[in-house]
């Protein structure tokens, strides 16, 4: 057996701590097409609608195929024809791999043609039953996933055991606003008139939340710039009873209140000691990212480092395309941490030279190595084979080349893959 075969080996006996899906509840997956915006239809189609239908888009899939691929009364064996076009134009990145893998894997699909698109999206509709979540999740070698819900602010998961939840800051900080403040003025019993009723909110809610929580997350990342000033409640406030009121905020007044909320969440983690996820660099989607911004990111976070530093950042998606950056955060910082979660389907390639210069620069305890970040289950499955498939090439190759001795490499495997993160978020010490 060859030194990669036996790392691969020892990898895949290893279970992941997955540290970011969006998965949503499967209560809700059970409901059927249209239940959550990310499960448009039933049928195989279902396998793309999270990042893979980006790549079938950009790769030139027209606007009615597209509608019509993830439309719940398109017959499945009507749908391979919508796909094939564009799907053979992306089969070699790591999205559409993803979708691959997880089709060799739970489906015993080597390729996708019409038959087997029907045979799948049939298999999908008979598996789709209660405790599902459950075996995909064990076959793609997960011990326990960490869920930022997209269907609330917090889940109240039918099994926290497996997945564990974020506690999101948007409706708190940068995505606040009229309906929202008498949302949670309901929500919490608390009559807010003003910007010290609204901390009080938030404090009810890191109360209330953060004993079940494993983290809080922001991905304010995709709406604007990281650079959170010091702003004082004192100057604030005018800004929050304005949108109290209803009025709109210019550009200006919105960034100075959104810049005090975060800030005052943080220190609300730091009190909690609940890690704090950020989203960084690459956007989801297609035909709208602002790539300037996301190179600021992380020069950007350095303000908010320096201020709370006994805050643990997690510094999402290793800020690609910018992963130097974020290497360099996590060498001089102590409260840095780098999550390679999505971005082994964003680039797979680009992910071993990262796992590979992070270990030659900065501490083996400051990188979590896998999260899916799928909304849909079954994909997790394939991203977490190709996040082991490039372990154990970049762990074989700084063997090969010298800069890790064998039995390093085979120490290595375990924290990467869990004690990193089982050392990192307190949940795990929580009884």
């Amino acid at each position: 057996m060859s030194r990669r075969d036996a790392l691969r080996g020892r990898i895949d006996q290893t279970p992941f701590v997955d540290t970011h899906e969006h998965l949503v509840e499967e209560s809700t997956r059970l409901l059927g097409a249209g239940a959550h915006r990310l499960q448009p239809c039933v049928d195989a189609a279902l396998l793309f609608t999270h990042y893979a239908k980006d790549d079938l888009w950009v790769a030139g899939m027209g606007a009615d195929a597209r509608d019509r691929f993830f439309s719940p009364s398109v017959d499945p064996a009507d749908k391979w024809s919508l796909l094939a076009p564009a799907y053979e134009r992306v089969r070699t990145t790591g999205y559409i791999r993803a979708v691959d893998e997880t089709l060799a894997r739970l489906f015993a699909v080597d390729r996708l043609d019409k038959a087997s698109f029907v045979r799948v999206s049939e298999q999908m509709v008979q598996r789709a039953r209660p405790g599902f979540y459950r075996d995909v999740i064990a076959a793609a070698g997960v011990e326990v996933c960490q869920v930022n819900s997209l269907e609330t602010f917090f889940c109240e998961t039918a099994d926290p055991e497996v997945l564990q939840q974020d506690l999101s800051l948007v409706p708190f900080t940068t995505g606040i606003d009229q309906p929202t403040i008498e949302r949670f003025a309901e929500r919490s019993g608390v009559r807010v008139k003003d910007l010290g009723d609204w901390h009080t909110v938030i404090d009810w809610a890191f109360a209330t939340y953060g004993p079940r929580a494993d983290a809080v997350k922001s991905q304010a990342a995709y709406q604007r710039r990281l650079d959170y000033a010091e702003v004082s409640a004192d100057d604030a406030a005018p800004q929050f009873e304005r949108l109290l009121g209803g009025k709109e905020l210019s550009a200006r007044r919105r960034k100075a209140l959104e810049d005090h909320l975060m800030r005052y969440c943080l220190a609300a983690a730091d009190r909690a000691r609940l890690p704090v996820k950020l989203h960084c660099g690459y956007y989801a989607g297609s035909d709208r990212m602002p790539l300037e911004r996301a190179r600021q990111n992380a020069a950007d976070l350095c303000p908010l480092l320096i201020d709370f530093p006994d805050v643990s950042f997690v510094l999402m998606h290793i800020g690609y395309p910018y992963q130097d950056e974020y290497i360099a955060l996590a060498k001089h910082y102590r409260n840095v941490t780098i999550d390679l979660c999505w971005a082994w389907i964003i680039n797979p390639v680009a992910c071993v030279r990262f796992i590979k210069e992070f270990l030659a620069a900065a501490p083996r305890n400051k990188i979590l190595t896998f999260g899916g970040d799928y909304g849909v289950v079954e994909p997790v499955v394939g991203h977490a084979a190709i996040a082991r498939q490039g372990l154990a090439q970049a762990l074989d190759e700084m063997v090969e080349d010298g800069w890790l001795a064998e039995a390093q490499a085979f120490d290595l495997v375990d924290p990467l893959i869990r004690g990193n993160a089982r050392d990192l978020f307190p949940i795990f010490g929580r009884a």
